[in-house]
């Protein structure tokens, strides 16, 4: 199928972006496309106008500072996974991005593309919640920065108002002695993910944050889990499952034993993942 007829613009830079948001409000800004290219020649959704942000140079920057980087929203998955960027995470970031889709979509497709999106099973908004990130957004009257899970609200929602951008995520850099583990179950390769779990330990004595994603809502940090790592951080086996369970079934009541199960072994191996490092 064909998209619907639309304009198209590509800004210069990104007060250009604002302001063609601003007299536009119902323009959609796009960067890699890989998600709203498909719903457009679907008809799924069918905006006036889209403004690509692809290319704006405030969006493309990733800077290594004191304690944490920076990273542009028009970065691709494909850069993150080769490296061509500062990695704040001790290598969890590029593990990531080598799992999303496929290269030709990786080659495309941005980190922040990929949270404005808000797809409950995309990869970026997990992983980013549970490195403790936060989002710079800047609209037509000032800039706010706005920590991962406040910013994701729920399927396809995030607090950005119709004339906000997503500039670039700053996120902490992890300590010589932090731990990660990640876990994504999907159906094949390429395929969204069906279940989600992210276990980071910070280091300089840091509490864990513990995520689950792919729950049909959203992300969430699983604070019961990571308090009870906190204070039993040898917790393993069927005492951990129990808390994973317990705190698992409160966000997602509705999952069938199949799902439920599932769920639980995803967070529990990121979590020995992340222990056995």
């Amino acid at each position: 199928m064909k998209p619907p007829p639309l304009d198209y613009f590509r800004p210069e830079t990104l007060a250009d972006a604002v302001e063609a948001l601003r007299l536009n409000p119902d323009h959609v800004p796009i960067s890699g496309g890989q998600s709203l290219l498909p719903m457009l020649n679907l008809r799924v959704t069918g905006p006036a106008a889209v403004i690509n942000l692809a290319r704006l140079p405030e969006l493309r920057t990733a800077v290594a500072g004191a304690g944490t980087v920076r990273i542009g929203a028009a970065i691709t998955h494909a850069e993150i996974e080769d490296g061509k960027v500062p990695d704040p995470s001790r290598g969890m970031m590029p593990k990531v991005a080598a799992g999303i889709a496929y290269r030709a979509v990786r080659n495309f497709g941005t980190i922040g593309g990929a949270v404005a999106l808000s797809d409950p099973a995309a990869d970026w908004p997990a992983c980013l919640m549970a490195l403790a990130t936060s989002a710079l957004i800047v609209g037509p009257a000032s800039e706010r920065r706005m920590q991962m899970e406040a910013l994701i609200l729920g399927p396809y929602a995030t607090a950005l108002e119709p004339q906000e951008i997503i500039t670039e995520f700053e996120i902490p850099t992890l300590g010589p002695d932090a731990r990660w583990g990640w876990r994504k179950l999907a159906r094949k390769q390429g395929a969204y993910a069906d279940s989600i779990g992210a276990a980071v330990w910070p280091g300089n004595g840091a509490p864990p944050r513990i995520v689950f994603g792919a729950n049909g809502d959203r992300p969430v940090l699983l604070t019961a889990v990571s308090s009870a790592l906190s204070r039993r951080p040898d917790l393993a086996g069927a005492e951990l499952r129990a808390v994973v369970m317990e705190e698992i079934h409160s966000f997602d009541p509705g999952a069938d034993t199949y799902r439920l199960r599932c769920h639980v072994a995803t967070v529990e191996r990121a979590i020995t993942q992340a222990s056995a490092a």
